[in-house]
């Protein structure tokens, strides 16, 4: 009948900045679409160029991009990115950032200082994305700062799982916090795997001001396999002193667990030269080979991040997925 004007079929789009292709192609192909197809360059100057090669006019566009080296420059990439998406006329656009850049600086802790995560929500709000969807924020009240909704996505269940196939006896395992503000993390590992609580508890030395920290186990290792857990692994410096710390107090075994494996240096020559038995980690990030080590253990996201973005394009429930976990 003429004058009618049908519905358009909605469409997803999934879009792949430069700077972790391997986890984009993976992404695509647990969705079962090709990457919209991208020309991305530099300029002599160092500034970048974005352009999509077909359309994406009234599309659920994912722009996916890992903050990872050169960090600044990977964020402006993924900006330009949504900037372009919303000038072409994307129906809605969800920023996929596996790892948060800048997520560390949530707060002020002294005066003078940027709230760095909070502008890194207002610049992606500015540029037009609608949504953004994280794994492991490094804390949980970032989801307050950007003026939409925000998919938090957990890893734990994931390396939960990988932990307990790979530990015989499950029942020597004890979860460790390397500080204060992992515990609540640490006490989800604990009702998984039945497993009881330590923490590394900080604190300075009152005889010795200004110095570095000095650390306290509280609760008993002796004899156990302790799983040190965390968001992310920068130095190793912290995961490392606690593994230290740890056997001093007589524990049997050191496995650490984390989401995000930036490892800079000198993190590979420290966990080479510690007694930690295993570095389990996620591909939110690239881990290039000279960052490689016989210890590490790395583990795909890609269903993880796929699903997600399913439940999202589906008006579905991404709170779901981490309901009733087991392993």
């Amino acid at each position: 009948m003429s004058g009618i004007i049908q519905a358009t079929q909605k469409r997803l789009v999934l879009i792949g900045g430069r700077s972790h292709p391997e986890l984009a192609d993976h992404v695509a192909k647990e969705l079962g679409v090709e990457l919209v197809s991208t020309q991305a360059y530099d300029f002599a100057n160092g500034e970048i160029f974005v352009r999509f090669e077909e359309s994406v006019r009234g599309c659920d566009a994912f722009v996916l991009q890992s903050h990872t080296e050169p960090i600044n420059k990977w964020i402006m990439e993924q900006l330009l990115m949504v900037d372009a998406l919303k000038r072409a006329s994307a129906k809605r656009i969800t920023v996929v950032m596996p790892f948060y850049g800048y997520a560390r600086q949530d707060k002020k802790h002294r005066g003078r200082e940027p709230i760095s995560a909070r502008l890194m929500a207002d610049l992606f709000r500015t540029a037009g994305a609608d949504r953004l969807m994280a794994i492991d924020l490094h804390t949980a009240q970032i989801q307050g700062f950007f003026d939409g909704p925000v998919d938090h996505l957990f890893a734990l269940p994931l390396l939960v799982k990988y932990v307990a196939n790979s530990v015989e006896n499950r029942d020597e395992i004890t979860v460790v916090s390397p500080d204060a503000g992992r515990v609540r993390v640490a006490e989800r590992w604990t009702d998984l795997l039945g497993a009881p609580l330590a923490i590394i508890h900080k604190r300075r030395d009152p005889d010795v001001p200004n110095e570095a920290t000095v650390s306290e186990v509280v609760g008993d290792v002796e004899g156990r396999i302790c799983v040190v857990i965390d968001d992310m692994i920068d130095t190793g410096g912290t995961i490392v002193k606690a593994a230290e710390q740890l056997f001093a107090n007589g524990a049997k075994d050191v496995i650490v667990a984390a989401t995000h494996a930036i490892l800079s240096d000198p993190a590979v020559e420290r966990f080479n030269n510690s007694r930690i038995r295993e570095v389990i980690v996620t591909d939110t990030l690239p881990i290039p080979d000279n960052r490689r080590f016989a210890k590490l253990t790395v583990l795909p996201v890609a269903p993880l991040i796929a699903r997600a973005i399913q439940e999202v394009f589906t008006d579905g429930s991404v709170t779901s997925m981490f309901e009733g976990d087991r392993v």
